[in-house]
């Protein structure tokens, strides 16, 4: 199983997590999410698309690179 780690910015709060949350969750082939708005970064576990995560975090109002 794979997991990525993207740097994302913009996010201050619990609010913008949930935000991220909730739009990378609904990529087919994300299995885990951990979101944190203290350390910017988003990890995902699962076979999705890389394109696809990034393009969910756009879609919530932010933006990300991927780091690991």
């Amino acid at each position: 199983m794979s997991t990525n780690t993207y740097q994302v910015t913009g996010m201050t709060c619990g609010h913008c997590e949930m935000s991220v949350r909730e739009e990378v969750g609904e990529v087919p082939g994300v299995e885990e999410i951990q979101v944190s708005a203290e350390t910017g970064t988003l990890v995902v576990t699962g076979p999705a698309e890389e394109s696809k995560v990034l393009a969910a975090v756009d879609e919530a109002g932010y933006s990300a690179v991927r780091v690991g």
